[in-house]
C-alpha cells in the first residue's frame, strides 16, 4: 500500500510502498477513501523534523533531558544506538480519515460499512489503516468520505466547546481561525452563542463570518473596547484558544477580555506563563481540552475497546465523533466548503508544500484521495536488497521494537547472519527496520516470516503473550528459534513448546543474556572449584512502570515472568543446578498507582542445596544502579555492581575487576550463531530454559497462594 512517511533525521517526505497492516482483535481494517491533513498539527510535526538537530534540541529541552537520563541509566553507547535508530527511521503522518471496512474482528462493524476513523497511531495517510473499534464510527449515506475525513478534527473542536460549558446567548471568543477555529465557530453558533472570532491574519475573517461569527477582530489589545461593547460591558463568558503559538499573548489577552468567573479553554498550543493577579481577581477557570474527549490516551478504552458507561461519561471521544458526523448529516455543520484543495495520495508532497508554506497559495482544508489500485493490499513487500546466502544462518525477525534494534540486530549483523525477513505490527516500522538493516522482505504478517523458505533462524522479539505461539510455529516448520524472554507466560504454553521440541528435535535459545556478561563469567570462574552450596542475594532496581503500560497488562504475564527470569537464570548458571521450590512475598501497598507484584522478594531452593534470594523492586530511586548481586560460598564472596565492577573476596583479600556495563547481549547472539553453524547444542540447554521459566510461574503462584510451591 502507499503511505505518507517522513524520515526522522533528514525530514524528507515520501510516499512509499509499505506492507498493509493486519486487522487486530477488536478492530477493523479500512480501505481509505479520503484523509484530512490537519494543517496546524502536521505543520509543526513536519517542519520540526526538517529543522537541524541543534534546533530540535533547542526547541525540545524535555527530550534532551530524557536522553541525558537514558545515558545515566543505560550507558552512552546504548543510548547512542537508540537515538540513531530513532533518527534513522520513518514516522507516520495523519490522524483523521474515512473509508470502507474490508475486514472486521468486532461485532460493531461489518465488511462494507462506511466509517470515519481517528487516532495518530491509526488513522494515517495510507491506503489501508487498522483501527480499534472505539476510534471508528459509521457514516450515514448522505455524508461523503471527503466530509467524513474531518471527523477527528471536528471532535477535537466539539470537545473544546463542551469544556467551555456554554449556554444559549453567551458570548465566546475564539482565538485562532484556522481549520480548528472555523469548526469551533460553527459549533458555537449551532449552540446559540454569540461568537467573536480573532486572528492575526485578517484574510480568515470573511470565512469565519460565513460560518456564523458575529464579529471578527484583530488578535491584540486594540480589540478589547470592541469586545466590551459587544458584551454590553460584561466581558466574554468564555475564550476558546485554537491558535498554535509559543507566545503567552493569547492567555494574557483572554484575561482582559473575560468577565469575572469566565472560562479559558485551551484546545490549541499556547504559552502558559499565567500571571496570578488577574486570575485571582476575576477567579478565572482555565481548562485544558484533551484532544477529542474522554478515552483519549487510555489504552483500555482505545486499544482494549472498553467503553465508558454513558450514564457516567456522556461524551467519550467516540460519541463526540458520532455527534460531529450527525451534525454534518443534518446540515448543521458545513465542512464541504472548508476543502480548498484535494490531491491524490501520489501527490502528497504538493499538499505538504501548502501546509509548510513552500507554496504560498491560501489553503484551509486539504484532503488526500486514494484511488483503487490492484495489489495495494499486500501484507508483504519484497525489497531488492539481498544480504544473505542460503548456506548461512538466515534470520527472520518477528517484532522489531527498540530492544531488538538496539540489542539484537547489531550483534546479528556483526556475526554476519543473513537478514531475510522482518515483521512488525506497524507497516512503517517494518519498512524502517528493513531499510536500515537490509532485510530483503518487510511484512506485517509474522507467519510469512516463519514460513519463508530462506529463513532457518526465527528471532522473536514481539510482545510477551505471543512468544509461545511463534516459538511453537517455528519449531513445527523445522526452524531454530531465538526468543527474547520470557519463553512462555503460563504452563500450558510451556508444555506446548516442550512437545514441539520433542516432536521436531527443535533447537531453542532464550535471551537470558546476563549469564554471558563478562562480570558473571568472572564470578563463575572464581567459584569454579567449589563443592559447597552457594547463597545469592540479587537485587534488581527495576524501576516504576505505570499500570497503563502494555507490560502491565495481565495478558503479558507480569514483570516477574518477564524480567526476574534473568536473575533466576544467573543463579542456575552459577550453580549448575535447577530450582526445586520457591516462596515469594510481595509488598501490600494501598497506593493505587503501584503494582504489588512489582515489589517482591523470592526465595529459591536449588537441587544442589544452594539458596537464592531475589529482591525485585520497582519502588526505588532511578539514580541507583539497576542490578546488584552478592554470592557467598566456602569463605569466598563475589559482589557484582551493575555490570561495571566485580569485587572478589578470598583469603582476607579483595580484588576488583572493572567492566564496561555490557549485559551480555553481543555474547549470547554470537554463541547462538556459533552453535547453529557448528551443529552443536544451543548455549543454554532446553532443560534449563524450561526450569527457569517454571520457577517464575512458581513465584507467581506462591504470591497468589502465600505458600511454598514446587517447581
Amino acid at each position: 500500500m502507499l503511505q505518507v512517511i517522513q524520515h526522522q533525521k533528514s525530514g524528507e517526505l515520501l510516499v512509499e510502498e509499505l506492507p498493509t497492516p493486519t486487522c487486530k482483535p477488536g478492530g477493523i481494517l479500512v480501505r481509505t477513501e479520503a484523509s484530512l491533513i490537519s494543517a496546524g498539527t502536521e505543520r509543526t510535526s513536519v517542519t520540526s523534523a526538517q529543522s537541524s538537530l541543534l534546533e530540535r534540541a533547542r526547541k525540545q529541552p524535555d527530550q534532551v533531558k530524557q536522553v541525558i537520563d537514558m545515558v545515566k541509566k543505560d550507558g552512552l553507547m546504548n543510548t547512542v544506538n537508540k537515538v540513531l535508530n530513532k533518527l534513522d527511521s520513518y514516522k507516520v503522518l495523519g490522524y483523521s480519515a474515512a473509508g470502507v471496512v474490508v475486514e472486521s474482528r468486532c461485532d460493531e462493524f461489518s465488511v462494507g460499512d462506511r466509517v470515519a476513523c481517528a487516532g495518530a497511531q491509526y488513522a494515517h495517510h495510507a491506503e489501508y489503516i487498522s483501527v480499534p473499534k472505539n476510534l471508528a464510527v459509521k457514516l450515514p449515506d448522505s455524508v461523503s468520505f471527503d466530509d467524513a475525513a474531518y471527523t477527528t478534527v471536528g471532535a477535537i473542536a466539539l470537545q473544546g466547546v463542551r469544556q467551555a460549558d456554554v449556554r444559549l446567548g453567551e458570548t465566546v471568543v475564539v482565538i485562532g481561525l484556522g481549520l480548528l477555529g472555523q469548526l469551533t465557530v460553527q459549533l458555537l453558533k449551532a449552540s446559540g452563542c454569540k461568537v467573536i472570532g480573532m486572528d492575526i491574519n485578517q484574510a480568515l475573517f470573511e470565512r469565519a463570518r460565513q460560518y456564523g461569527a458575529d464579529a471578527c477582530l484583530q488578535s491584540d489589545a486594540s480589540s478589547l473596547p470592541t469586545i466590551t461593547a459587544l458584551t454590553r460591558g460584561i466581558g466574554a463568558d468564555a475564550v476558546i484558544i485554537t491558535a498554535s503559538t509559543t507566545s503567552n499573548q493569547p492567555i494574557e489577552f483572554s484575561l482582559q477580555a473575560l468577565r469575572k468567573k469566565g472560562k479559558i479553554v485551551i484546545v490549541g498550543v499556547t504559552g502558559m506563563d499565567l500571571p496570578r493577579s488577574p486570575f485571582y481577581e476575576k477567579e478565572i477557570d482555565v481548562r485544558i481540552s484533551c484532544s477529542y474527549g474522554p478515552g483519549r490516551y487510555d489504552p483500555q478504552y482505545e486499544e482494549g475497546g472498553v467503553d465508558y458507561p454513558a450514564g457516567y461519561v456522556r461524551w467519550t471521544e467516540n460519541r463526540n465523533m458520532q455527534a460531529f458526523v450527525d451534525g454534518i448529516a443534518a446540515g448543521a455543520i458545513d465542512v464541504k466548503s472548508m476543502t480548498t484543495h484535494a490531491f491524490d495520495i501520489t501527490a502528497a508532497q504538493q499538499a505538504y508544500d501548502l501546509v509548510t508554506g513552500k507554496d504560498s497559495t491560501p489553503s484551509l482544508g486539504i484532503v488526500l484521495h486514494y484511488p483503487a489500485r490492484t495489489g495495494a493490499d499486500r501484507r508483504t513487500v519484497q525489497r531488492a536488497t539481498t544480504t544473505y546466502t542460503k548456506q548461512n544462518v538466515n534470520v527472520g525477525l518477528v517484532g522489531a521494537g527498540n530492544f531488538a534494534q538496539a540489542s539484537l540486530l547489531p550483534p546479528l549483523q556483526d556475526g554476519k547472519a543473513g537478514l531475510v525477513a522482518v515483521s512488525t505490527s506497524t507497516p512503517v516500522n517494518a519498512h524502517s527496520v528493513a531499510k536500515r538493516y537490509g532485510f530483503s522482505v518487510a511484512t506485517t504478517d509474522s507467519n510469512e516470516v516463519i514460513s519463508n523458505n530462506d529463513v532457518n533462524l526465527v528471532v522473536c522479539a514481539s510482545r510477551h503473550d505471543s512468544h509461545a505461539y511463534y516459538v511453537t510455529k517455528a519449531l513445527q516448520q523445522g526452524k531454530a528459534v531465538f526468543v527474547e524472554k520470557p519463553l512462555a507466560i503460563n504452563n500450558e504454553q510451556l508444555n506446548e513448546i516442550e512437545q514441539a521440541v520433542i516432536q521436531h528435535n527443535g533447537r531453542v535459545m532464550v535471551g537470558f543474556n546476563r549469564r554471558f556478561s563478562a562480570p558473571f563469567v568472572a564470578i563463575k570462574k572464581f567459584f569454579a572449584e567449589r563443592k559447597d552450596p552457594m547463597h545469592f542475594t540479587y537485587r534488581m532496581n527495576a524501576g516504576f512502570i505505570p499500570k497503563t503500560h502494555w507490560i502491565q497488562d495481565p495478558t503479558q504475564g507480569g514483570r516477574i515472568i518477564g524480567e526476574a527470569c534473568h536473575i533466576i537464570d544467573c543463579m542456575v548458571y552459577l550453580t549448575g543446578a535447577l530450582p526445586v521450590r520457591v516462596y515469594a512475598e510481595s509488598l501490600a501497598a494501598s497506593n493505587a498507582a503501584s503494582v504489588n507484584h512489582d515489589n517482591v522478594s523470592i526465595t529459591i531452593k536449588f537441587s544442589d542445596g544452594s539458596v537464592g534470594v531475589v529482591h525485585y523492586l520497582a519502588n526505588g530511586d532511578s539514580a541507583l544502579g539497576k542490578e546488584y548481586c552478592e554470592v557467598f560460598c566456602e569463605q569466598k564472596t563475589a559482589i557484582m555492581d551493575n555490570f561495571k565492577t566485580v569485587q572478589l573476596f578470598s583469603g582476607k583479600k579483595m580484588k576488583e575487576q572493572t567492566f564496561n556495563g555490557s549485559k551480555g547481549h553481543n555474547e549470547e547472539v554470537a554463541a547462538t550463531l556459533q552453535a547453529l553453524r557448528n551443529g552443536t547444542p544451543m548455549p543454554i540447554s532446553f532443560a534449563e530454559l524450561a526450569a527457569v521459566t517454571r520457577a517464575t510461574f512458581a513465584a507467581e503462584e506462591s504470591l497468589n497462594a502465600n505458600q511454598i510451591v514446587s517447581c
